[in-house]
């Protein structure tokens, strides 16, 4: 019995040993726009450097500047209610949050294309539009304006039923 299952064991090994795989799939490549900026939920693009939140702040401000150009603003925030803050605002309507060194959040509020939101809506993008999106919820009681999110974000405000701003992270809004 026992030189059955090794004649079986034997042949199933044989039987692997001749069949065809498939050869791997060619890899896609992918496009990146040295010329880009791309803000995400987590973090940002730039260029070909992607960064999380908690990157370190020169690496984000030196990637931001070869991409959009030197900030035009950047200062302090000593009085922020998640602790002080500084922020550097870039060509294109894009702010970047950091504190103790690292990126923390990002608002923008468009004036590029150069600049670009990883989701299927971006400034301009119509209210109605926003409303059908999964998770879109109204933020009531808003002391900032018609405030809404995407579920955990982003999150962002209309103005003239139009998209006005999108931000993520943490923010140094005084409610």
């Amino acid at each position: 019995m026992r030189r059955a299952w090794l004649g079986v064991a034997v042949l199933a090994l044989a039987a692997c040993d001749s069949a065809q795989s498939p050869a791997p799939p060619e890899p896609v490549p992918v496009e990146i726009d040295a010329d880009l900026v791309t803000v995400r939920v987590d973090g940002l693009t730039a260029g070909v450097e992607a960064f999380y939140f908690a990157a370190g702040q020169t690496e984000v401000e030196a990637a931001l500047a070869r991409t959009l150009g030197k900030p035009g603003d950047t200062g302090a925030m000593p009085e922020c209610g998640a602790g002080p803050m500084e922020f550097a605002s870039y060509p294109g309507g894009l702010t970047v949050n950091f504190q103790n060194g690292s990126l923390v959040g990002w608002n923008w509020t468009g004036g590029t294309a150069a600049i670009v939101f990883s989701e299927a809506i971006g400034i301009g993008t119509a209210r109605s539009e926003v409303e059908t999106i999964p998770g879109f919820a109204l933020i009531e009681d808003s002391t900032l304006g018609e405030e809404f999110a995407l579920g955990e974000g982003p999150f962002g405000f209309f103005e003239d039923g139009k998209v006005s701003m999108l931000f993520a992270g943490t923010q140094c809004f005084f409610r």
